[in-house]
């Protein structure tokens, strides 16, 4: 019988720095753990906690003395390896008008299904981690979260924060009923206004090829194009076992070209874009 994993992804960006920090539950038949990764520019830790230690109240979760709401997280742990405090507060979230899954959200046995609860927020305070502090002032916050039991097989993922907006896209090989199709999910936000691009909307992969992502649906027209591959090892789930290592970079260097109607939205080189690409290269 597979497993079931249940995780979040903050993820907090300022002219300076980057930390994402993702706290998960994780069950493979009675067994129940927990755990937090932590992301940041140049290293990644995992602290494990009984699954005892988990609690969740609607959206709001705790992980020992560790807190994640929508109003901050509230650190404070040691490990032999990892000693972590401090306190983040979010401003305001900016949510989307509706499930990021659409009609997706009612179809039973997907890998995973996909949430996002904020797509920019401003992010206040500080974190220490092994003695380096990690220091946000009026920054830029993102929150989204999966569940199910596994990642897909093959997919591509990004997200940047940045002036005037926010955009995340998802790209994937979905498996149902022995089929498989290229499943897509994304939103823009831009000056304002909420670009949803979506496999249930009539988007279509017209490229995914060596790090290179092209979305086509209707006149809405997004290009991903990643320019540095570097990146940090992340465990994964796999049938509920935090067991897959994946690549992920929480603040790499990545062009982003969004087209309406043939016009340039914005076009732009970021080095503060976080993406994971499990396709070939």
């Amino acid at each position: 019988m597979w497993g079931y994993f249940y995780g979040w992804y903050f993820k907090c960006q300022s002219d300076t720095q980057t930390l994402a920090v993702i706290p998960a539950v994780h069950r493979t038949g009675k067994r129940q753990t927990c755990s937090i990764q932590f992301i940041t520019d140049g290293d990644v830790w995992t602290a494990e906690f009984p699954g005892n230690l988990f609690h969740r109240t609607g959206r709001d979760i705790s992980i020992g003395e560790n807190q994640f709401s929508k109003g901050g997280i509230q650190l404070n742990m040691r490990t032999p390896e990892l000693t972590v405090c401090g306190r983040l507060n979010f401003g305001p979230l900016s949510p989307l008008k509706y499930d990021i899954m659409g009609p997706f959200a009612f179809v039973p046995f997907l890998e995973c299904r996909h949430s996002v609860w904020s797509m920019k927020h401003t992010v206040d305070g500080r974190v220490c981690i092994n003695g380096h502090d990690y220091i946000f002032r009026d920054a830029c916050g993102y929150w989204e979260g999966d569940r199910g039991h596994s990642f897909p097989k093959e997919y591509a993922w990004t997200q940047c924060c940045f002036c005037g907006g926010s955009l995340m896209l998802s790209v994937a090989d979905i498996p149902i009923a022995g089929f498989h199709f290229t499943g897509i999910i994304g939103i823009v936000l831009w000056q304002g206004h909420e670009y949803r691009m979506a496999t249930y909307l009539g988007a279509r992969a017209v490229r995914i090829q060596n790090g290179r992502l092209r979305i086509v649906q209707g006149n809405l027209d997004l290009e991903v194009c990643i320019l540095k591959t570097s990146g940090n090892s992340l465990k994964a789930p796999a049938k509920g076992n935090m067991t897959r290592t994946i690549c992920e970079s929480v603040s790499g260097t990545v062009f982003y070209r969004f087209r309406k109607n043939g016009e340039v939205l914005f076009a732009f080189k970021t080095e503060s874009a976080s993406f994971e690409y499990e396709y070939p290269f």
